[in-house]
């Protein structure tokens, strides 16, 4: 499986100066170094709205979900999802569970091209496992292991994911560049 483009309600104009590169999907599945390499690529500025938001409040979102709980998180993703929004010409890494929101997903359709960046269960679990500094950073999702809860959490996240995206591309057994080059591809074509 590789790139696809999808009618997600209107079709949004090719990525003009003006609109955001929105990439969505679950944990590792690219989003933050494909989305580096296309801000690079594009000449864009590139903002991970999970860093984001760990930058302002001073602390990880693992410390806030563990303090606040997930409610308190989604409150501030959304307005840190309003506030860059607005900021046109960017590339967006968002967070994997910003599509549980529909007034999230209005803005990010509204305001740029929302790629779908998937990868099959098992290659998530293997770069989660790769990932061991990033993942003491991230909390359980469903009160399980972070490795144990992907196909769980993917089942009810897909359906969202699939009807938020303009352009789906499959980062299984992809490099960071070949995905950042279906990305461009794809999103030319809605040009």
């Amino acid at each position: 499986m590789g790139t696809q483009n999808k009618d997600a309600g209107d079709s949004p104009p090719g990525l003009s100066g003006e609109r955001n590169l929105v990439l969505i999907g679950y944990r590792a599945t690219g989003k933050t170094e494909v989305g580096a390499l296309l801000a690079r690529k594009l000449a864009r500025p590139f903002v991970d709205l999970d860093a984001a938001l760990e930058a302002e409040m001073g602390r990880s979102i693992a410390d806030l979900v563990a303090e606040k709980g997930w409610p308190e998180f989604r409150r501030r993703e959304k307005e840190m999802v309003r506030r860059y929004c607005r900021i046109g010409g960017q590339v967006l890494a968002t967070g994997g569970g910003v599509i549980l929101d529909s007034e999230n997903v209005k803005i990010l359709q509204e305001t740029g091209v929302v790629v779908w960046l998937q990868a099959d269960p098992d290659t998530i679990r293997k770069r989660l496992s790769l990932d061991a500094p990033k993942e003491s950073q991230r909390p359980s999702l469903t009160g399980g292991g972070t490795l144990d809860e992907v196909e769980e959490v993917l089942r009810t996240r897909q359906p969202l994911y699939a009807a938020a995206a303009h352009v789906i591309i499959n980062t299984t057994n992809q490099s960071i560049e070949q995905v950042a080059e279906k990305v461009l591809a794809a999103v030319q074509c809605l040009a």
